[in-house]
């Protein structure tokens, strides 16, 4: 049986309820794409009072038992350039490892901890960020129609350095927070090889995770923050949370899990970096409230195809000034309610299938359509 109070880093944290937080997490990764350092990570230093690198270290260890399981499917389909993978990992297991490194020789004591939340909630800042940007890319790859590699049997030239340039940031960034791997690496790979299928950009990406996760998990080990009894919770909760978030993804429209999972992220890090200044960080969550919906509404209106816009009888520019600049004021949410309800409707009924925003990540929708492969283990 489990006991009941399980000590972390001189705090009582029920088992039980890290069970399911990790259920939840697991849930919402599965349903989302997101990795667990950014969901977890959080989770656990906010609303459990874990010291911020044990709860890095423990969720590493958490991710390490989920990774291979979407990586083999990938193995399997043959959608992995493993040319990629190895400059990738080339870049990103040393860092990783360094990451994990500098992270448990910052010191103790109430001072160091601040600054390692303070680092987390940069961090997931970076990853809200990333995820619109994949959203915006994704969508503009697809309108610009770019030639498929795989089917048109074209040889892809990798870029050595800044290909492991990508995985020495990113898997330092991984090492010191458990943040970013897939959030930020997949971003700045798409940037790198913009006529990379969305397949193997996944693939890829998944499968290089496993070795940048085994790399700062060891370092953890070697340097001792590690709580099995916290990351053992996790596990049992956060295996059949991933499971059935796969399952039900396929329910789960992009345009409103996205914005919520970057609404959520965005008010954890703001906790992070303002602790302790509850009327500060009550205004910063107005302001994301106010601000995140007629942004992500101004978003979704930029990638839609120009030929929908006319056939509305809409004018394109207008929505985007009237959502992005009225966003501060109040104008912007009005606004977006009345776009989400009947334009962007209107514009999906003038799309071809599989076009516009929410077409724009076909390949990953199909993807993640139950458990082959599960989005969820996209990125960390």
């Amino acid at each position: 049986m489990l006991p009941s109070v399980l000590a972390v880093a001189g705090t009582d944290v029920n088992p039980l309820l890290l069970v399911v937080a990790g259920l939840v997490g697991g849930f919402c990764v599965g349903m989302t794409g997101m990795g667990g350092g950014a969901l977890m990570t959080p989770a656990l230093v906010l609303l459990f009072g874990v010291d911020p690198r044990v709860a890095v270290a423990s969720d590493l260890v958490n991710s390490l038992v989920m990774k291979p399981i979407g990586g083999s499917v990938h193995i399997r389909r043959g959608t992995i350039h493993w040319r990629l993978v190895a400059f990738l990992v080339m870049g990103s297991v040393p860092a990783a490892f360094l990451g994990a490194f500098v992270l448990n020789h910052l010191g103790d004591g109430a001072t160091v901890q601040k600054d390692v939340k303070r680092l987390l909630g940069w961090a997931l800042l970076v990853a809200s960020t990333a995820i619109v940007a994949k959203a915006v890319l994704t969508a503009r790859a697809r309108h610009r129609a770019y030639v498929q590699i795989e089917a048109a049997g074209v040889r892809l030239t990798v870029k050595r350095g800044p290909t492991v340039l990508i995985g020495v940031v990113g898997g330092f960034i991984v090492g010191m927070t458990s943040v970013g791997s897939g959030s930020l690496m997949i971003v700045l790979l798409m940037l790198l090889y913009p006529r990379l299928t969305s397949k193997a950009l996944v693939g890829t990406d998944l499968v290089q995770a496993v070795p940048l996760v085994l790399s700062a998990t060891v370092g953890q080990l070697v340097f001792g923050h590690v709580s099995f009894g916290l990351a053992g919770a996790l596990t049992a909760g956060s295996i059949p949370g991933v499971y059935l978030g796969a399952r039900c993804s396929s329910r789960a429209p992009d345009w409103i899990v996205r914005p919520v999972l970057v609404s959520v992220l965005v008010v954890s890090a703001l906790a992070l970096l303002l602790p302790g200044d509850t009327g500060a960080l009550g205004w910063a969550i107005v302001v994301v409230v106010l601000t995140a919906v007629p942004l992500w509404a101004a978003v979704d209106a930029t990638i839609r195809r120009p030929g929908a816009w006319q056939a509305i009888g809409r004018g394109r520019t207008r929505w985007v000034v009237v959502l992005g600049v009225g966003a501060p004021f109040g104008i912007g949410l009005l606004a977006s309610v009345f776009y989400f309800v009947k334009v962007r409707r209107e514009l999906g009924a003038a799309e071809p299938p599989g076009d516009g925003a929410d077409g724009a990540d076909g390949a990953d929708a199909a993807e993640r359509g139950g458990f082959e492969p599960p989005r969820s283990l996209i990125s960390p």
